[in-house]
């Protein structure tokens, strides 16, 4: 049988877009001239048996090659004409559809058949969903304790079973609620800042407690395995045991004078703001016995020191009477404001800076020269399992690691239904936050940096965030109906990238001219998820015909949302 006629050598992939009421299937063999050799070319549709027939005559003889395509599960409008055509290096079919693959109603209907067949938790239907991340906070507060497992060798993380979990408090909180409530320092009595700091207040590296937000879960290190933290210059070992109630051990105790020292460093070049303190001063209290630093926001300075010429000037015993005496502008119940919450702890105080935010990837204006990022990896298989920060050699800032949801499960089983982080992938969290930046900074052009070097690795440009796909082999006529795959179409983002690391290293203004040029995006990452990613994205290009893996000079490719 030579290549032409074996099924096997075919591939197919069935691709759509959102909103638009077409199918197209892409059939091809890398060794195949279609429009030469697929004589007399015809297609069938056969919506019985799910598949579609495509036969044609082979170049200067009668004999006939049949090839069977399963076809995925769609709402195909069977009245509509089967168009099709035989090109050099494809074949290309289209069909019409009742509804756009991404309809309400189609999503409605795949929802009751999986449910019907599968049930509502079976993992395998995980795929053919977009990922939606959140923080999962609700379904992991709902078991009775949870444990962290390595997802590549299932090795345990944590020494006891984690039950309290909290939401990770939001970096850009002192923007929103400048932009909601005014930036002056006298707009409903300052209340801006005092929320911010409320709010900040939640972001407490503590014993039993795990910090959850889109991409990260944050654990205090003493609820790690006793395995050592490496910060480059020496090995540093986890203690379990706390110095006092208030949820800092000594090492962090001992560390908090130089975590504000770079506070004090970082503040007056991050986010200037008059509504709230970005240059505050460090001091010291007492707190059962123990000393302590924290951050005295602008409201507590004297007069003289908070006067700016053009802003009403307000001293915390002036706002606290203002709030005493009734004022309409009073703070909500829901959010009560008292002189305890107005300091900060110095590493707090950074994480609203936006300096200990998403570590997964990184913006590169949340980032700074006297922060490093360490990979934190696992003690049995060394895979990477997340990052943790550190200054000048010391141990971590927050005495947080962050494990990144898609290096962990919550179960020794990997992937079962009884893991949370099942649904979330390298691949899949990378494109989530991909489209979300692309939202936010309003660009469709990324370049990647290796955190540790600054160096660029990955240029990637997003062309459509809202596609679908599938792809396989083809089946002979001779196989049994039921042996016919279910497909499912897969939502995918199509982008064009480069490589960096195949740029000459003495071409690093090509990149820099590239960012000014395009007003692109600027983001960090560890270069051991990059290499993967680079991998995917590679590997992507396979399911598409040769003339479709270029456009601009660039591969293009997909990836899985």
């Amino acid at each position: 049988m030579s290549n032409l006629e074996n099924p096997r050598n075919w591939r197919f992939t069935w691709e759509a877009q959102s909103h638009s009421p077409n199918l197209r299937l892409f059939l091809f063999d890398s060794q195949a001239n279609p429009s030469v050799q697929c004589r007399n070319l015809e297609v069938q549709l056969n919506l019985s048996q799910s598949h579609l027939l495509v036969s044609w005559l082979k170049e200067g003889e009668k004999e006939e090659v049949s090839l069977r395509v399963p076809i995925p599960r769609v709402l195909i409008d069977s009245e509509a004409p089967v168009s099709f055509r035989a090109l050099d290096d494809h074949i290309e079919v289209k069909l019409v559809l009742l509804l756009p693959v991404d309809h309400p109603i189609v999503s409605s209907f795949d929802l009751m058949l999986d449910s019907s067949e599968n049930g509502y938790n079976d993992p395998s239907l995980d795929a053919a969903k977009p990922l939606v991340m959140d923080t999962d906070l609700k379904s992991l507060s709902s078991m009775e304790g949870v444990h962290f497992y390595c997802r590549k060798c299932s090795t345990r993380l944590t020494k006891s079973p984690l039950r309290n979990f909290v939401e990770m408090p939001s970096i850009d909180w002192r923007e929103v609620a400048d932009n909601w409530f005014g930036g002056c320092c006298c707009s409903f009595g300052g209340i801006s800042e005092k929320l911010v700091t409320r709010f900040a207040n939640s972001y407490r590296c503590a014993k039993g407690v795990c910090l959850l937000n889109f991409t990260t879960i944050l654990l205090f290190k003493d609820d790690l395995v006793a395995f050592k933290l490496y910060n480059g210059t020496h090995e540093y070992q986890p203690r379990p045991d706390f110095s006092s109630d208030s949820g800092l051990s000594e090492d962090m105790l001992s560390s908090q004078e130089r975590t504000n020292d770079l506070c004090e460093k970082l503040s007056s070049t991050h986010l200037k703001d008059n509504s709230v303190s970005t240059s505050a001063l460090v001091t010291k209290e007492k707190a059962s016995g123990n000393e302590f630093f924290s951050a005295l926001p602008l409201s507590d300075f004297s007069e003289t020191e908070t006067s700016a010429r053009g802003c009403c000037v307000h001293t915390a015993d002036h706002i606290q009477n203002h709030f005493d005496e009734g004022s309409q502008h009073s703070v909500p119940e829901t959010c009560p404001v008292d002189q305890n919450t107005s300091q900060l702890l110095a590493n707090q105080k950074l994480f609203l800076n936006g300096f200990l935010g998403n570590v997964f990837m990184a913006k590169s204006y949340n980032l700074s020269m006297d922060i490093d990022w360490m990979e934190f990896v696992c003690p049995n298989c060394l895979s990477l399992l997340g990052a943790y920060p550190f200054y000048n050699g010391a141990a971590p800032i927050d005495g947080g690691v962050r494990l990144f949801k898609c290096y962990v499960s919550t179960s020794s089983s990997a992937g079962g239904s009884g893991d949370l982080f099942r649904k979330y992938s390298l691949e899949r969290m990378f494109t989530n936050q991909l489209v979300e930046n692309a939202k936010d900074e309003l660009s469709f052009r990324t370049l990647i940096r290796d955190f540790k070097t600054k160096s660029p690795l990955l240029q990637i440009v997003l062309l459509n965030p809202n596609s679908w796909c599938c792809s396989g082999y083809c089946l002979d006529t001779t196989s049994a109906a039921e042996s016919i795959l279910k497909l499912d179409l897969l939502p995918i983002i199509k982008v064009i990238f480069s490589d960096c690391g195949e740029t000459p290293a003495s071409q690093p203004r090509v990149h820099e001219d590239w960012i000014t040029r395009n007003v692109a995006d600027v983001v960090c990452m560890f270069a051991r998820q990059l290499d993967e990613l680079i991998q995917s994205l590679s590997s992507a290009k396979d399911i598409l015909p040769p003339s479709y893996n270029f456009l601009q000079g660039l591969p293009l490719s997909s990836l899985q949302r």
